[in-house]
């Protein structure tokens, strides 16, 4: 599992660690790591030329350090100091000991002096820029210098890597308050920042490296320590082994109700195909079998007939261990009726589409049992009462909102979906398993089914939602292959994720 954790943690652990170590060691070490990575970057360091847009404190310090170490394997390197007046002094020593160039792009000179200064001539020319422009202390946008020399980077053919953080992003919420850098790679130290993984910022990211700096006391799977507590991580990210480990298989004596049931309402005469995607997205996520109730039976039937339909109310469908409410359950009486009816069941519940634009907040928080809402960003705006564009810059700030408003798990859909539980002791989890061609008419009620069968197996609320997203995601990249697709190849698709978790 990656897990990720606060500036604030992440400084408190430094501390601790420089306190037993010789001044200036712990920046010497991440700084070898950056050099490393950088090295299997160019794939050729001698006679590679580099350039280190390099700003005051310890960012720049690691960044002026790791070219002074490609320096003596023969790179040319030109280190840019955007504050040439606070260059961490022993890394420049260190690099102008080793033979490299140094050029000033104070603020002072203004963006028309640096656009054909020898600085972004030093860029354009570079196999590799190293960006030690900010830290991840750093708060809102890059200046105006900084920022074009960050422009003239990704225009450039070089490969740009971000030290730590790309400069712009906010390390803790993933924020782009205005410009940013755009790395292809960042190398990050010591553990993953929540920025790095949660979108905006992920998009500038690139590929990440984590170079392991002897921040143990970070890792609940490290080495203990009498002397402190593990901080716990404020993101999480599931890897192939964490959902493998989640996934519910049946046992020799299980038979279909014993490996849980799942009911679906959903669908309306307007809408009679979401339904028909919630029943194959739960068939295919290991619930024995599935329940739906609504007016889409005979669609629902015609496709999967091993589903047990009715048309009634669906607490007149049967037992079950988990509801999905909402996919085109539409806005009149009767979608208002089979809402009201489920809200009261003594059984997890998912929320979906729909349901969340027609439930009284009131009722959701007041339900006993578990709740898991899944909302894109617009249905979250519309709940929180905010526009749509703040819920986007501030993901993780709203996810944590509106599992504490509604005192449920909230799975916000996006290009990088995060999943809070109620609970604001436990870390919220990330997901990015998905494709871009998941943007397509139906890939939600997929979800909802899937998530919903997990749910009836047993699988803690947070839990479901994870390797749901996670399934969904996989299966998405194995239907999509590079090429468009539809909501019924994403289903279709789940049984080829699921095996590559477990195979895997």
């Amino acid at each position: 599992m990656r897990t990720a954790h606060s500036v604030d943690t992440v400084r408190a652990a430094e501390r601790r660690l420089m306190a037993q170590l010789p001044e200036g060691a712990l920046m010497r070490r991440a700084a070898a790591g950056l050099a490393a990575a950088c090295a299997e970057l160019l794939g050729r360091v001698y006679g590679s030329r580099v350039t280190v847009l390099a700003g005051s404190g310890d960012n720049g310090g690691d960044a002026l350090y790791a070219a002074a170490r490609l320096a003596r394997r023969g790179a040319g390197v030109t280190a840019v100091l955007l504050s040439p007046d606070r260059a961490h002094p022993a890394a420049l020593a260190a690099l102008r000991g080793a033979g490299g160039r140094v050029v000033e792009a104070a603020e002072s000179e203004g963006v028309a002096g640096v656009t054909d200064s020898e600085a972004a001539g030093a860029v354009r020319r570079a196999d590799l820029v190293l960006d030690g422009i900010v830290g991840i202390g750093g708060k809102g946008g890059l200046r105006p210098v900084a920022a074009a020399l960050a422009r003239t980077a990704d225009e450039s053919p070089g490969t740009t890597v971000a030290v730590d953080l790309p400069s712009g992003v906010d390390a803790d919420t993933g924020e782009v308050a205005e410009e940013a850098v755009r790395a292809d790679a960042t190398v990050t130290f010591g553990t993953y920042k929540p920025g790095l993984l949660i979108d905006p910022g992920h998009a500038y990211a690139g590929a990440l490296r984590l170079v392991p700096i002897g921040l143990d006391l970070l890792d609940p799977q490290g080495p203990p320590d009498p002397r402190y507590h593990a901080a716990p991580p404020g993101l999480e990210a599931l890897q192939y082994a964490d959902v493998a480990a989640l996934l519910p298989l049946p046992a020799a004596e299980s038979d279909k109700y014993r490996r849980g049931v799942v009911g679906i309402a959903a669908g309306s005469v307007r809408y009679p195909g979401a339904p028909v995607l919630a029943v194959a997205g739960a068939l295919r996520a290991g619930a024995g079998a599935v329940r739906y109730a609504g007016p889409a039976a005979e669609a629902v039937t015609a496709r999967f007939p091993e589903a047990l339909v009715s048309s009634g109310l669906p607490s007149e469908a049967g037992r079950v261990q988990a509801w999905v409410v909402g996919p085109g359950l539409g806005d009149g009486e009767d979608a208002e009726a089979a809402l009201r009816d489920v809200l009261t069941a003594r059984v997890p519940l998912l929320m979906d589409a729909d349901a969340l634009g027609l439930a009284d907040p009131e009722q959701i928080r007041s339900r006993t049992a578990p709740t898991v809402l899944t909302p894109h960003a617009g249905e979250a705006a519309r709940l929180l009462g905010a526009d749509r564009a703040d819920v986007e810059r501030q993901r993780l700030a709203s996810v944590r909102e509106l599992a504490s408003r509604f005192r449920a798990t909230v799975l916000l859909k996006g290009s990088t979906t995060l999943v809070a539980a109620p609970d604001a002791a436990r870390a919220v989890r990330v997901n990015a398993t998905g494709t871009s061609w998941l943007a397509t008419a139906g890939a939600g009620d997929v979800l909802s089914g899937l998530i919903g069968s997990l749910l009836a197996t047993g699988l803690d609320p947070l839990d479901a939602a994870s390797a749901g997203a996670y399934l969904h995601g996989l299966a998405g990249r194995h239907a999509a292959d590079g090429a468009p697709l539809a909501a019924h190849d994403i289903a279709a698709a789940l049984p080829a994720a699921w095996r590559d978790v477990r195979e895997r």
